[in-house]
C-alpha cells in the first residue's frame, strides 16, 4: 500500500471535483438532509475580539458533516456496485456516513474500524446497519485491511479522502455557509483525511477568493500539517502518537486532498491536545454547542490566531458532535481561564 493512501481499486484515475460538482451534489443532498444552522454567538465574539460564525455540522443526523459525502457517493454508484456492496474504513464519522447512506440506497456496507475506538460511534454505525469489523490499532491499519477485503470480494472500496464524490458532497456545507455569511475573511476547517477542507476551499476560492482558508490538525498526529509545509506526502510511523480527537487521527496524507490543498488552502495549523480540550469547553460554555475534539479544532486554532484576527469575520466549521461522556468529562476536568 503506498504511503499516500492511493487506492489500487478505484480512485487513481479520478479527477478532483470543481464547484460544478458541489452544486450538483447539493441537488442530491437536499433531498435527504436539511440545511444545518449558522450561528454567531455573542459571547464567543466578545471573548475572542472578532466576529465568529459557526457552521453546525454537529447537528447532522449522524452528528458530522461526512454524511453529505456518503449520500453523494452512493447515489452515484451503478446498480451493480450497489448490489455488490461497499467497504470502507473509519474512526467513526465516515463509518456512520457510509452506513447511513447505504441504508438509504439499500446497499450492504462493511466498515473496518480500529480496535481502539469511540464505542459510541461503533454502536451508532451498527444501529445504522453497517457491518463493523474491528481491526488494528489505528485508522491506517484498518484502512489497508478494508482495501484488501474489497479487492478480494469484488466490492466497491470507498477511500476516506481520494474520492471526488465525497469531497463534492461535503463541500455542500460550504455553499450553505457562503450563502448565509458571504463576507467571511477567514474560514477554519479541521483536517483528518481532508475532504472537508478541500470542499470548503473549492467553494470559497471560486466564489470569494479573498477569503483565507485554514486547516487545523492536532500536533499529536501532524501528517497533513507536515505534508502541506514540506510540499510532499508524509507518512508517520506507528509510534507517531495518539489523539483523543479521533476525527483528526490519520498517520498519512492522501493524494487528492494534498494536491487540492497545495492549490487552494492558505495554511495548515496545529493545535495541542490541551487546546482542543479547552476549545470543547469554550464552545459548550459560550455557544452551548457540544463538539468532539475534531469539531472544536477550528476554535482552538482561532484562539491561537486571535491577535491576527482582531476585527475580522471568521467562520469555524463545527464538524462533529460525537463525543463520549468520558471524553466530555475529561474536557470539563480543568477548564482553566479563557
Amino acid at each position: 500500500m503506498p504511503a499516500s493512501g492511493v487506492s489500487t481499486v478505484t480512485e487513481q484515475a479520478l479527477a478532483a471535483p470543481v464547484l460544478a460538482d458541489i452544486l450538483a451534489a447539493r441537488n442530491v443532498i437536499r433531498r435527504y438532509l436539511p440545511e444545518t444552522p449558522v450561528i454567531m454567538p455573542p459571547a464567543l465574539a466578545a471573548a475572542l475580539g472578532f466576529d465568529v460564525v459557526l457552521k453546525l455540522e454537529n447537528l447532522q443526523p449522524i452528528g458530522a458533516f461526512k454524511v453529505r459525502g456518503g449520500i453523494n457517493l452512493i447515489n452515484q454508484l451503478t446498480p451493480a456496485q450497489r448490489a455488490s456492496g461497499v467497504v470502507t474504513a473509519s474512526t467513526g464519522n465516515q463509518a456512520q456516513s457510509i452506513a447511513y447512506a447505504a441504508r438509504l440506497f439499500g446497499t450492504r456496507a462493511i466498515i473496518y474500524m480500529p480496535t481502539i475506538n469511540n464505542p459510541d460511534k461503533v454502536a451508532a454505525t451498527r444501529r445504522l446497519g453497517g457491518e463493523v469489523i474491528e481491526f488494528g490499532d489505528d485508522f491506517d491499519s484498518c484502512r489497508e485491511e478494508a482495501e484488501r477485503r474489497a479487492e478480494r470480494d469484488g466490492m466497491r472500496f470507498i477511500h476516506p479522502a481520494n474520492e471526488p464524490a465525497l469531497i463534492a458532497g461535503v463541500g455542500t456545507y460550504a455553499l450553505e455557509l457562503i450563502e448565509r455569511a458571504p463576507d467571511l475573511d477567514v474560514v477554519i476547517v479541521p483536517v483528518g483525511g481532508g475532504s472537508g477542507v478541500c470542499g470548503t476551499a473549492i467553494v470559497f476560492k471560486t466564489m470569494r477568493p479573498e477569503t483565507r482558508i485554514l486547516a487545523v490538525q492536532t500536533a499529536a498526529m501532524p501528517a497533513v500539517y507536515r505534508s502541506f509545509h514540506e510540499r510532499q506526502l508524509v507518512a508517520l510511523g506507528p509510534e507517531a502518537g495518539h489523539t483523543f480527537a479521533e476525527g483528526l487521527a490519520t498517520r498519512v496524507a492522501f493524494q487528492m486532498p494534498f494536491e487540492l490543498m497545495q492549490r487552494l488552502v492558505d495554511d495548515v495549523l496545529i493545535v495541542s491536545e490541551e487546546e482542543l480540550r479547552q476549545a470543547m469547553v469554550m464552545l459548550l460554555d459560550m455557544a452551548h454547542v457540544v463538539a468532539e475534539g475534531a469539531g472544536a479544532a477550528p476554535l482552538a486554532a482561532a484562539r491561537q490566531l486571535a491577535p491576527q484576527l482582531q476585527g475580522k469575520r471568521v467562520g469555524l466549521i463545527v464538524s462533529g458532535g460525537n463525543v463520549t461522556l468520558d471524553t466530555l468529562k475529561h474536557a470539563l476536568g480543568d477548564t482553566g481561564s479563557w
